[in-house]
């Protein structure tokens, strides 16, 4: 069984939603379409994915081996930053990228701020009655949880991720990343403007249907 459900293959199980065509599971992963098709098709042949109109995932057992392989592999490699962003969608529960990160996923990918690659936390909009589960999630891959960003002398590692409890979620996708609402990051964006003036012309130059007028203007010098 493992010879087929190699890490790849293990993650493409998980992200599989019953109906995903291909081209849909490798968006979720950002992963060429290429080394998807392949994974699929060692998956279809071995009896643990079915293509009929969609994929499909033939029995949970699947998952739940596919979800022990890649947590085991996690705690032995730490995953990398891009990694981080998929890990998520591999828990059974809604979350939507939210503060520096929703900034991060509307602009995609063109606005970073306030986090280098040794110290890189991760913030994620979830539901109230699901804290505790994502915590044991994310312990299960050796990520360090919290409520609040940790100083980094305080971790093993460069990542972390920052959890923001709240009673329902409101959810849009951007490239295949849930985030929360657009208006609601551009809210967030004014509240903390010295910090994301830049990245408001950006998004008011990527969407025409926002009209934010917003003119960035470096510090003049003498």
């Amino acid at each position: 069984m493992y010879e087929v459900l190699d890490d790849t293959a293990a993650q493409i199980v998980l992200a599989i939603e019953s109906g995903d065509s291909i081209r849909r599971v490798a968006q979720h992963l950002h992963t060429p379409y290429e080394t998807v098709r392949q994974a699929v098709n060692r998956l279809e042949d071995a009896g643990y994915v079915h293509y009929d109109d969609g994929l499909t995932v033939v029995d949970e057992r699947v998952r739940d081996a596919a979800l022990e392989l890649v947590a085991a592999s996690a705690g032995i490699s730490p995953p990398s930053i891009e990694e981080a962003y998929i890990i998520p969608q591999f828990g059974d529960w809604p979350y939507a990228f939210t503060r520096i990160d929703a900034v991060y996923v509307w602009t995609q990918g063109g606005y970073q701020v306030g986090r280098e690659p040794d110290d890189y936390p991760l913030f994620l909009a979830v539901r109230d009655r699901d804290v505790d589960a994502w915590e044991t999630f994310f312990e299960s891959f050796d990520l360090p949880s919290a409520f609040e960003r940790r100083p980094r002398e305080e971790l093993d590692g460069a990542l972390q991720v920052v959890l923001e409890p709240r009673p329902s979620l409101d959810i849009e996708h951007v490239e295949g990343y849930p985030v929360i609402p657009r208006a609601e990051t551009i809210e967030y964006m004014r509240e903390n403007y010295a910090q994301f003036q830049s990245a408001l012309e950006m998004l008011d130059r990527m969407y025409d249907d926002l009209g934010l007028d917003v003119a960035h203007r470096e510090t003049e010098r003498s």
